[in-house]
């Protein structure tokens, strides 16, 4: 049955997320080197114009390699035996990936190669300050992102119900640190704690989540956004 409700589609699709990570090796490294790129963006100096197109080529691998899953699917799913025309479209999408990749690569290089080495020549241990919008933003997409491998690694539960850790009190609370140091407003802080409070505690008392499983993912949110604003504001 089609979903109709916007939570149901969101669910679905973050799903097919999960589920390229968890049965394709290559999407879990390119997680992995999201990771590692985009926390290198945060130590070596690059501009925002830079951050802007390594997040780009990252999000281009991302969906590439996704793409390239579906489309290998749908194939097996339709042909089961061999077939030349079957094998030339797996190719091609695997071709795009490749293609996406090898340009990530380049890019990356030309981007943090040059920052990296000015790095060690001043002092790789001098963490440079980020602005705050940037700090807030990445902490935002290492929470989903660690999220994301950490519920396909476990397996339990759905992407937005259930299962080990819960995403909706990981972003709460991520974005919940992120405002104390973008807001400075005590009111404002106060009431995006009460708000992701709530969100936990619904995801509790609906009995979605398991108590561990609210804590750890208000955890991961909090510890990780905290950690990187204080190494790097």
């Amino acid at each position: 049955m089609k979903p109709n409700r916007w939570i149901d589609k969101a669910n679905l699709a973050i799903d097919g997320i999960i589920y390229s990570v968890k049965t394709q090796r290559h999407m879990r490294y390119h997680m992995v080197a999201a990771l590692a790129a985009l926390l290198t963006g945060l130590i070596v100096e690059i501009s925002r114009t830079e951050f802007i197109l390594l997040s780009m080529a990252i999000i281009l691998v991302l969906v590439t390699e996704m793409l390239n899953t579906a489309i290998e699917t749908t194939i097996d799913m339709i042909s089961e035996e061999y077939h030349p025309l079957a094998k030339i479209a797996k190719d091609i999408a695997s071709g795009v990936v490749l293609v996406a990749s090898v340009g990530a690569l380049i890019l990356a290089y030309l981007i943090l190669y040059p920052a990296f080495k000015e790095s060690l020549t001043k002092g790789i241990w001098n963490l440079r300050t980020v602005p705050h919008d940037v700090l807030a933003f990445v902490s935002l997409a290492v929470v989903i992102i660690l999220v994301i491998i950490v519920k396909a690694l476990i397996g339990k539960g759905e992407p937005l119900r259930g299962g080990m850790p819960s995403g909706h009190a990981a972003v709460s609370f991520s974005i919940w640190v992120a405002m104390i140091y973008l807001s400075g407003s005590l009111p404002i802080i106060v009431l995006c704690l009460l708000l992701a409070l709530m969100i936990s505690w619904s995801r509790w008392s609906a009995g979605v989540h398991k108590p561990s499983e609210v804590m750890v993912g208000a955890l991961i949110g909090a510890g990780v956004t905290f950690l990187l604003f204080l190494l790097f504001r």
